[in-house]
């Protein structure tokens, strides 16, 4: 036998633990869904936003304490506002559910694309929403606000 197989010959697959390639190709039945449901449980988008709320009024509460009497503290609520707002929008959308998978995917991108749209929006009124707006402010307790998306990769295996 050849050192290299050919395009005719069927592909040795390494194994995975129990699974050979056969299996990997199958669909999954009921019990199998539920165990790796089980294993790998999803995160509610709505506790993520919950969560960028709670990091955007910390944020307000440090800029209040730190910069007390300036337009610090509104310029970072504004800025959870600006954050958390089109979240709830692609959290609402999200979780409507759809079993179609394409209409599931393209309403994910039409979510995704109001709350960037939403998100702009807001950025473009601020200096005339925000008295004595701080960008600064606003922007970092965006970054804190968006960053908690990345937390909720590891909230994934806890319960």
């Amino acid at each position: 036998m050849h050192a290299s197989a050919s395009h005719d010959e069927p592909r040795d697959w390494p194994e995975t633990g129990t699974e050979s390639a056969d299996d990997a190709s199958r669909s999954l039945s009921a019990e199998q869904a539920r165990a790796l449901r089980k294993r790998q449980p999803m995160v509610s988008p709505w506790r993520v936003v919950a969560v960028q709320a709670i990091c955007g009024l910390l944020c307000a509460l440090i800029a209040w304490a730190v910069v007390p009497g300036s337009g610090a503290a509104w310029s970072a609520l504004y800025g959870a506002a600006s954050t958390v707002i089109p979240s709830a929008l692609l959290a609402r959308g999200m979780t409507r559910g759809t079993r179609n998978p394409v209409a599931a995917a393209a309403g994910f991108m039409f979510w995704e694309m109001l709350k960037i749209g939403v998100a702009i929006a807001m950025l473009v009124i601020a200096a005339k929403v925000v008295p004595q707006l701080s960008w600064p402010v606003l922007l970092v307790t965006m970054v804190v606000c968006m960053k908690v998306n990345w937390f909720a990769l590891l909230w994934r295996g806890r319960r």
